[in-house]
């Protein structure tokens, strides 16, 4: 998320281990009781029957929606038969998702679905991005930021701005930390022409977007004007691999009417695609690097 929303201590490392975001934790848990429930054969009607739950709880667990008590898993273990070491391993998993995070004192100006975008974003391996219009929140200085949240559609008090600008630069620390994730972006040329508060803001921009570019684990393409027509025309996407073969792939989409978390195979592939494409498309690190300078210095 980087346009008007988008990024004290983060989910970091320990011994050189990843320690997953409780985002990332809930979505296994949910993928877990899921398929709990699938190898005893009942269906979630079933199961709310017999739990004496309405329908649309299972659903809710089962999709993330809703993250549920201790009490709960616990019943749902014992109706599935789930005993021994395995029953302690998802209780244990159900306590990690359950932990809270930095964001949640932020809650006063971010929206939930924000939330759900920056515990997977924290707990990412990869993150392979196209911005069409504006630099990527992960990239963006403070005086960007500032700049593009007071041009958004909402009108929003100086105190408000300031910790948004707070949130975008704590998401940030996450390309600090020894096991920080793998970034791939790519930015459609516009995304360097458009004049985000002023021209000194601007070039400051751009070159922090070449010294970004120029560490390691960070790759950047522009796609230029000349290529015309893209598979990046649809909108912005992000797609978040996570280490744990268990947990799939994630591919976050901006649209006017909501934001959307796509998992279905068929969905992750084709934004895969997409993003396949516009790096065969885009012009190579070295020319877009070059492109970024041509333009700080313009």
């Amino acid at each position: 998320m980087s346009a008007t929303e988008g990024s004290h201590v983060m989910s970091g490392s320990h011994n050189g281990v990843r320690r997953q975001s409780p985002t990332v934790r809930a979505r296994r848990l949910a993928a877990e009781l899921a398929n709990r429930r699938d190898a005893t054969g009942l269906t979630r009607e079933e199961v709310a029957r017999r739990l004496k739950w309405s329908p649309s709880t299972i659903f809710r667990i089962e999709t993330g929606r809703s993250l549920p008590q201790p009490r709960s898993i616990r019943e749902l273990l014992d109706l599935y038969g789930v005993i021994g070491p395995e029953r302690d391993s998802l209780m244990q998993l159900a306590r990690e998702a359950r932990q809270p995070c930095w964001w949640h004192s932020f809650r006063d100006v971010l929206p939930s679905p924000y939330e759900v975008y920056i515990g997977l974003e924290s707990g990412a391996e990869s993150l392979y991005n196209f911005e069409p219009i504006v630099i990527p929140g992960l990239l963006q200085t403070p005086d960007y930021v500032r700049a593009l949240i007071k041009g958004g559609a909402q009108e929003l008090g100086h105190d408000e701005i300031e910790r948004r600008v707070e949130v975008r630069l704590i998401r940030q620390q996450i390309l600090t930390r020894q096991d920080r994730p793998r970034l791939w972006i790519i930015i459609d040329e516009a995304a360097i022409h458009r004049v985000v508060g002023n021209p000194t803001i601007m070039r400051k921009q751009l070159h922090h977007l070449v010294t970004a570019a120029e560490e390691g684990k960070t790759a950047l393409q522009v796609v230029p004007f000349s290529v015309g027509s893209h598979p990046g025309t649809t909108g912005p996407f992000v797609i978040f691999g996570f280490p744990e073969q268990a947990d799939a792939q994630v591919v976050y989409v901006e649209t006017l009417a909501g934001d959307l978390y796509l998992e279905q195979h068929a969905d992750v592939s084709r934004y895969t695609l997409a993003f396949d494409r516009l790096r065969a498309t885009a012009l190579s690190p070295d020319d877009s690097m070059g492109m970024v300078k041509r333009a700080a210095e313009a």
